[in-house]
């Protein structure tokens, strides 16, 4: 948190207050949000966002002139605003981005897992990444040959953003169950027909969750709506919304799983 809809809802909506604005000044309060602090603060001033986008849970800034791009990583409680000059301070605004006018565009990061990348080559960021859920390289097709390839169970697999960009904690879970698959199953156990469903099943919830602006579950991100259409992710022992079995929590792989054992049996 935040993941794929949350990051894709900040580029959205940050676009129209940033894109043309002249970034001329950096303000680090900690200096490990990047990993070479000077050079952020020598190299960044000067350039206009051009574009705001994203790629995987990275939002990715085009700046004007092209020879650097900007990488901002929410992490676990990243949130960007801009605030007019006269707003007050934010003891959690790790790193500021002062523009031409006044404004401050502000990195507030209470849990400091943020990350802000300068970088000459996206790739260096980029190339690293499995493809994106929504778009077009993502068939079918491909994730029954990744699973089939992997023994490791599905959802594990799923998080890792070197097979798939963007998908977290929250989606992976509904994915799972709109799937009717358990998210203990080894990847490469699933037949044809799971596959598919699966595959229609994160791009349906990915695309319902950025039509509702992502999910707000605590402070760290306020603006969502998708929490009131969450199946099982945070309903513990509550009833499953399809069968009405309690829906079960585990540890799997470190992270907290939400799954119904009847819908998702296995």
């Amino acid at each position: 948190m935040p993941e794929l809809p949350e990051v894709e809802t900040t580029a959205q909506l940050l676009g129209p207050a940033l894109v043309g604005s002249t970034i001329v000044d950096v303000q680090l309060s900690w200096p490990r949000h990047t990993p070479d602090p000077e050079r952020l603060i020598r190299e960044l001033p000067g350039h206009a966002v051009r574009d705001l986008g994203r790629r995987g849970k990275y939002l990715v800034v085009g700046l004007e002139p092209s020879d650097r791009t900007l990488f901002v990583h929410l992490g676990m409680s990243g949130r960007l605003t801009v605030r007019p000059a006269d707003a007050l301070p934010d003891p959690y605004a790790r790193t500021v981005f002062v523009l031409q006018d006044g404004r401050q565009w502000r990195f507030a990061d209470p849990r400091k897992f943020g990350r802000v990348l300068l970088v000459a080559d996206p790739e260096e960021v980029t190339g690293r990444l499995g493809p994106e859920p929504l778009a077009g390289e993502f068939t079918a097709d491909w994730l029954a040959a990744g699973m089939a390839a992997r023994r490791r169970a599905v959802k594990p697999l799923l998080l890792q953003q070197r097979f798939l960009a963007g998908l977290g904690n929250i989606y992976a879970d509904e994915a799972l169950h709109r799937a009717g698959v358990s998210p203990r199953r080894a990847a490469d156990s699933l037949k044809t027909g799971e596959v598919v469903r699966l595959w229609e099943s994160i791009r349906e919830v990915l695309n319902e969750a950025i039509a509702h602006h992502g999910t707000s579950l605590d402070w760290v991100y306020p603006d969502g709506g998708m929490q009131e259409l969450l199946r099982v992710y945070g309903r513990a022992g509550k009833p499953c919304l399809a069968c009405g079995t309690p829906v079960e929590r585990e540890v799997l792989a470190q992270r907290s799983t939400h799954y119904c054992p009847r819908c998702q049996p296995g």
